[in-house]
């Protein structure tokens, strides 16, 4: 029950999700000291842009399979 004298747009200034399903998993990597702060000076975020990164290294390993070549790029090792 909300309190009285609460905010009444209150919908207006919640958390809303960036992604379509919630990032509830976590995954810890070791990089060197020299790509963390390539990452960090990023002008967008870090954290978004390695997701990214990872997300397409996988849709490309899938598309390998999918094709039936195991040809060796260096991604998914």
């Amino acid at each position: 029950m909300p309190r009285p004298g609460g905010n009444p747009s209150l919908k207006q200034y919640q958390y809303k999700l960036c992604h379509p399903t919630p990032l509830n998993s976590r995954f810890t990597l070791r990089v060197s000291d020299e790509m963390m702060m390539q990452l960090k000076s990023l002008d967008e975020d870090w954290q978004e842009f390695v997701r990214n990164a990872i997300a397409l290294a996988l849709k490309q390993k899938e598309q390998q399979l999918a094709q039936g070549t195991s040809s060796n790029t260096g991604v998914g090792k």
